[in-house]
């Protein structure tokens, strides 16, 4: 389940509500492109900004779109403790495969309450679970130690079984995977370290970039794994403007515009977040028309 080029897929709005028909039109080109899996309500799903009853209703929503042809991995994390298991619960009620949990965001745990507060989802809900570590975001970050403590084969817990790993450090990442083998499925959460992840052991990706380019990202994360290195950097050398300029504004206003210009879903995005400025709307369109999307 966790392997291969998984897209961190945006949520569609329409004058302020969810658009169920095009988050159906973006999962059917996700999976026509080869996509390895779809993860709703994750940060590019704008998850912050959802409520209750949207998040849960994306959820059971592409789980129905996706009729079981690849896993969903739904996005169920919080900085409560109680509503994570609450949210998780109901990812599980809806017949989602998995569940991403983020690190609680704001309240700062320290390592022994990110142990204790994934420890207590996992023993809540029996479902394949996969923290996200992604400190730019959160203000914490869950260090090597604590993972390889979640999946210690005596004490740990066995449906945590993958890490989304957006430290944005590589020796973070080998060490999670030095330290945990084959127990734990490590996947990129950036797009720009894919392919050293890669190379390091890890599995695969959870993207943004995927959202546009599904093909290509599929295509890259494939040949790493069959150990064809010249196609892969071939394919993230060719990727890697286009990663860039995703991540000119804060993430998904980018990608949600370049949806927008290529004809797939509106750029509409929740307060706080706004409309791309015109200069790095110009970035973007750039690295767009050089790669061909528009």
């Amino acid at each position: 389940m966790f392997s291969g080029s998984m897209v961190a897929i945006v949520t569609p709005f329409k004058k302020g509500k969810l658009d169920e028909k095009t988050l159906a039109d973006l999962i059917e080109f996700q999976i026509a492109g080869g996509t390895s899996g779809i993860v709703p309500c994750g940060t590019t799903g704008e998850s912050a900004t959802l409520s209750h009853e949207e998040h849960n209703r994306v959820i059971e929503s592409t789980v129905k779109i996706v009729r079981g042809r690849v896993p969903v991995i739904a996005g169920t994390g919080s900085n409560s403790t109680e509503e994570a298991v609450a949210l998780t619960r109901h990812a599980k009620k809806v017949g989602a495969d998995a569940a991403l949990l983020i690190c609680p965001y704001y309240n700062r745990p320290t390592q022994e309450g990110l142990y204790r507060h994934f420890k207590t989802i996992a023993k809540a809900v029996n479902l394949p679970l996969m923290p996200y570590n992604i400190p730019g975001r959160t203000g914490v970050n869950m260090l090597p130690a604590t993972v390889a403590r979640l999946v210690e084969p005596k004490t740990g817990e066995k449906n945590i079984v993958a890490i989304k790993e957006s430290s944005g450090s590589l020796q973070q990442i080998s060490e999670v995977i030095r330290l945990c083998g084959d127990r734990l499925a490590v996947l990129s959460g950036d797009d720009a370290l894919t392919l050293p992840v890669l190379a390091l052991g890890g599995r695969g990706v959870i993207s943004v970039a995927a959202n546009l380019i599904p093909k290509d990202c599929a295509e890259m994360v494939k040949a790493a794994l069959k150990g064809d290195w010249d196609k892969a950097r071939r394919l993230h050398f060719g990727m890697s403007p286009l990663v860039d300029a995703l991540f000119v504004e804060t993430n998904p206003i980018p990608v949600k515009t370049a949806l927008a210009w290529m004809g797939h879903c509106s750029d509409e995005v929740r307060l706080p977040l706004c409309p791309m400025a015109e200069a790095t709307q110009a970035v973007l369109k750039k690295a767009m028309k050089e790669y061909g999307l528009i």
